[in-house]
């Protein structure tokens, strides 16, 4: 039996639906009476109808007693749309508001284009009912989004259907998908949750970090509001987050149910975040309203800076394996800066250095068409080593011992890096995933394979010489290699080319945590994601207060979430 929706506590209200394709720019014509119809003309999926007031009673004489008491007409048996979409109400009173309905069968996670398409409803809608209120009741860009009825507000007066009990927690998503942040165990059985935040891992980005710092930007943005924070990996084209991760910090409280899951507007109760929807999130982030406009930018950076900060000490915990094999390696590379017979008094200098190449070029304008060379990387790295160590040592002199244990750690998606003359003598930061040159692979088929490397999942000879690019993490584990992006994702994914993809991303994962613990000083191009992750990792006070993260790619600081 479809779910019935009761309006007989407003029965003077009235219910426009935004459809999809549908233009809510109203005529002329409306601005004078709100009750000639709807703000949206009919749509050919179904009849509006059952929307519109019953005509006027027939003029007659007033009787002399009261009518017999009916009950209010009320739209009972209402079928709301089978689509996602803002919902716009008149109430008895003349004032316009509006709220979302997600029926219980368009699944979870909407679709990115689903999404999509929802926030820029929510924004015309909102705008929309800002131009209806009267006497310039609206002030403000967010007016529009004040008039906005949260889900459950919603269901209480009426505008849309209540679940049953039964139904009410829909936090169990069904064998296509769950909530990461619920896998260390069984589901939480309490109340639901008063505010969450819910970050759908889903991305048409091949690249990994920009998702990964959107997701600890929102985990933090989670902590400073009070949200409940939890995690869908549904669709994730790297696979399950727990491949890759230890599960998410597990709330106290169940989910909500996933009609109530909304990308907009912002202050709906329970949101629900994605790439496709970032600026939803994440447009307004500010810094104090009262900082001078000249350190308002650095205020701001510093800002997004610390939300990021939490997400990272919260969410970054890489597998069991791979968490043991990075303390492993730490500790190998920490020794060698240890100056023999020195009992630790003297150390060598770490240089961590970041070399991402493949489709991310630089920002600075001679580099902009190709890469920013390797001797570059070198010089800064030899710079940083001789200002360290040349001045008076213990028993006079220079440093020497301590210069001789400098060292660089090396991390790239180009694996021909660490080949280069200019990397010679330096250390990989990993050696337990690393992506395959063609010269790997041709001795993995002469039958000498490197444990160490994984490479191309093709049956043409295909290495990552130049680095990461789309199409290539695409296509991992298809017959041929397309040159166009497929953006392959899900279900439909065949499992070996979500195992290749998984592989990708905890050799990114594991290059990262070795860097950022073992560096005394990181080297890379602000123009990369993990550039900027690894400033994130590092800490604030090392990592730009003393000056230990350095950019190598123009004159750029440190930024967080890029839309």
């Amino acid at each position: 039996m479809p779910p019935t929706l009761d309006l007989s506590r407003i029965s003077h209200s009235k219910m426009v639906i935004s459809t999809p394709r549908i233009n809510l720019r109203r005529a002329a014509s409306y601005n004078h009476n709100l009750d000639r119809g709807p703000i949206s003309s009919t749509s050919s999926r179904f009849s509006f109808n059952h929307l519109v007031f019953s005509p006027p009673p027939s003029p007659g004489l007033p009787s002399l007693s009261p009518p017999p008491r009916r009950p209010p007409r009320g739209l009972v048996g209402l079928n709301l749309p089978d689509f996602p979409t803002p919902i716009v109400v008149t109430e008895n009173r003349g004032r316009a508001r509006w709220t979302v309905s997600i029926p219980q069968s368009a699944g979870f996670p909407l679709s990115i284009t689903q999404y999509t398409d929802l926030c820029a409803k929510c924004r015309e809608v909102s705008e929309q009912v800002r131009s209806l209120q009267p006497h310039n009741l609206a002030f403000g860009t967010d007016s529009g989004n004040y008039d906005f009825i949260d889900v459950q507000e919603a269901q209480k007066a009426g505008y849309l259907p209540g679940l049953p009990i039964k139904s009410s927690k829909a936090a169990n998503l069904g064998e296509n998908g769950y909530l990461a942040s619920k896998t260390s165990g069984e589901p939480v059985q309490g109340p639901v949750c008063d505010k969450s935040l819910t970050f759908v891992l889903e991305s048409a980005d091949a690249g990994l970090g920009k998702t990964l710092m959107m997701l600890w930007t929102a985990y933090g943005l989670a902590e400073k509001e009070g949200r409940a924070f939890f995690v869908d990996d549904t669709r994730w084209a790297y696979g399950k987050y727990d491949d890759i991760f230890r599960p998410a910090p597990v709330p106290e409280c169940s989910a909500p149910s996933i009609h109530e899951m909304l990308p907009c507007p912002r202050q709906a109760r329970h949101l629900i975040v994605s790439a496709a929807t970032a600026d939803e999130l994440f447009g307004k982030l500010e810094s104090e309203p009262s900082m001078p406009l000249e350190s308002f930018d650095l205020a701001s950076r510093k800002s997004e800076y610390k939300l990021a900060r939490q997400g990272y000490a919260a969410l970054f915990k890489l597998n069991q394996e791979d968490g043991d094999y990075v303390e492993h390696r730490v500790r190998e590379l920490m020794a060698k800066r240890i100056v023999p017979k020195s009992r630790g008094t003297q150390n060598g200098l770490a240089v961590g250095v970041h070399v991402r190449r493949g489709d991310r070029h630089p920002l600075e304008f001679q580099y902009r068409d190709s890469y920013i060379p390797l001797n570059v990387y070198t010089e800064v790295a030899r710079d940083m080593i001789e200002d360290k160590f040349n001045h008076t040592g213990p028993f006079g002199g220079e440093d020497t011992a301590a210069k001789q244990h400098s060292f660089l750690v090396v991390a790239s998606d180009d694996p021909m890096v660490h080949e280069s003359a200019e990397f010679y003598g330096s250390s990989p930061a990993q050696e337990r995933i690393r992506l395959a040159s063609k010269q790997s692979i041709e001795k993995a088929k002469a039958g000498s394979p490197d444990r160490h490397f994984m490479h191309k999942y093709v049956d043409d000879t295909f290495g990552w010489e130049g680095g990461f690019f789309a199409p290539m993490f695409w296509n991992l584990g298809l017959p041929t290699l397309s040159a166009s992006d497929t953006k392959s994702s899900g279900s439909a994914t065949p499992p070996e080319t979500i195992r290749l993809r998984s592989l990708v991303g905890r050799a990114y994962m594991l290059d990262l945590a070795v860097l950022a613990d073992v560096s005394d000083a990181v080297i890379c191009t602000a123009s990369a994601v993990g550039c900027r992750l690894l400033a994130v990792m590092m800490g604030w006070d090392s990592a730009m207060d003393k000056g230990n993260w350095v950019n190598i790619d123009g004159a750029y600081g440190w930024k967080g979430v890029t839309r």
